[in-house]
C-alpha cells in the first residue's frame, strides 16, 4: 500500500521531470534545483507515509517481516517498480544538469534503493508492521534494472510500466480494497498491473511497443482470502496470477520540440496505456480482452 503513494507521487513529479538533454557542461542551477526539489518532496513523502501509517500505531523493537508470498508478488512489483522510477528521475535530472554518465549512475541511478530503505527500516520499528528483505532485492532490482540498461545499451530498451483500474473485487469488498478510485489505487492489488515494453523490431516505427505484463486476481488478503469484511461475508473467489500480452506506445520516440511536451512524454511513458490484451493464468484460462488497463 505504502507503494502505491509512491507510485503516485511519482507519476506526479515525473512532470517536473527534466527532458532530454545532450548537454555536457554543469549547469549548477539545475543541479542545485534537482536536489532541493527531491529533498524536499523525499521529506514531504516520508513524513506523509509516517502519519498516515504509524499514526495509531504502536512502536516496538526493531524487527523483521517475510511478506514474499503476499499478494502474489504484486507487490514486489510495485516496490521495484518504484525504485526504478525514482532512479531514473534522479539519473535523468543529473544528465540535464551536466553530470557525468558514470556519475550520474552511480548518485542518480541507485537512489532508488537509498530513498526506499528508509522506508523498509521504519516498518521495521511498528507494529503490524516489518522489514522485509523481499521489498529490499525488489528495490534494489529496479535501480538496477535501470542502470544496467543505461550502462550497457545507453539507452531503456525495456520501458517498466504501471497500469491500474478499480477492479469488480472492490465493488464486493464493502471497503476492504477501497471505497473509490483513489482508495482502491492504495488497497486494491487486483487492479495494478506491471508492465515491460519495448520495440520488437526496426523494421516498424520505434514508438510502436509490445508490452508483457504481470496482474492477479481474487485477492480479499494478503496471505489467503478473508471471508469477511465488518461484518458482511466476501465473495469465494480463487486466487490467481496473470499474464498479460498487450501492444504500447514509447512517448520518448515520438518527436517534440517544446520543452513541455517532452516533459509531459516523459511522464506519459511510465504508464501503459489502454489497448486490447491477451491473457492467460494460473487457472490455466486464456482470455481476450477488447480494452486492458
Amino acid at each position: 500500500m505504502k507503494t502505491s503513494i509512491v507510485i503516485l507521487l511519482l507519476m506526479i513529479f515525473n512532470l517536473n521531470a527534466p527532458a532530454q538533454d545532450d548537454s555536457l557542461t554543469i549547469n549548477k542551477t539545475t543541479l542545485t534545483t534537482a536536489i532541493i526539489t527531491e529533498s524536499v518532496l523525499y521529506a514531504g513523502m516520508i513524513s506523509g507515509l509516517r502519519y498516515a501509517w504509524y499514526k495509531d500505531v504502536s512502536r516496538v523493537p526493531f524487527h523483521f517481516y517475510n511478506d514474499n508470498k503476499g499478494y502474489l508478488q504484486i507487490d514486489k512489483f510495485g516496490h521495484a517498480y518504484g525504485s526504478f522510477l525514482e532512479s531514473k528521475i534522479c539519473y535523468e535530472w543529473l544528465r540535464k544538469a551536466g553530470v557525468s554518465k558514470k556519475k550520474a549512475l552511480l548518485y542518480g541511478g541507485t537512489m532508488g534503493i537509498v530513498l526506499q530503505t528508509p522506508i523498509e527500516v521504519f516498518d521495521g520499528l511498528y507494529e503490524g508492521w516489518g522489514f522485509s528483505w523481499g521489498d529490499m532485492i525488489a528495490n534494489g532490482a529496479g535501480s538496477l534494472f535501470l542502470m544496467s540498461q543505461e550502462a550497457l545499451f545507453d539507452d531503456q530498451l525495456i520501458d517498466f510500466k504501471f497500469s491500474f483500474r478499480r477492479s469488480s473485487y472492490a465493488d464486493a469488498s464493502n471497503g476492504l480494497l477501497g471505497d473509490n478510485q483513489l482508495e482502491s489505487l492504495f488497497y486494491d492489488y487486483n487492479g495494478h498491473s506491471y508492465w515491460l515494453s519495448f520495440s520488437p523490431s526496426n523494421r516498424i516505427p520505434r514508438w510502436v511497443n509490445v508490452s508483457i505484463g504481470y496482474s492477479a486476481n481474487g485477492m480479499y488478503g494478503e496471505f489467503r482470502n478473508f471471508t469477511s469484511y465488518k461484518k458482511v461475508p466476501l465473495p469465494l473467489v480463487e486466487r490467481h496470477r496473470q499474464f498479460l500480452l498487450s501492444m504500447d506506445i514509447d512517448w520518448t520516440k515520438i518527436p517534440a520540440d517544446r520543452p513541455f511536451l517532452r516533459k509531459l512524454f516523459f511522464a506519459l511513458n511510465h504508464i501503459k496505456l489502454p489497448f486490447p490484451a491477451l491473457e492467460y493464468n494460473s487457472l490455466k484460462q486464456w482470455k481476450f480482452h477488447s480494452f486492458y488497463f
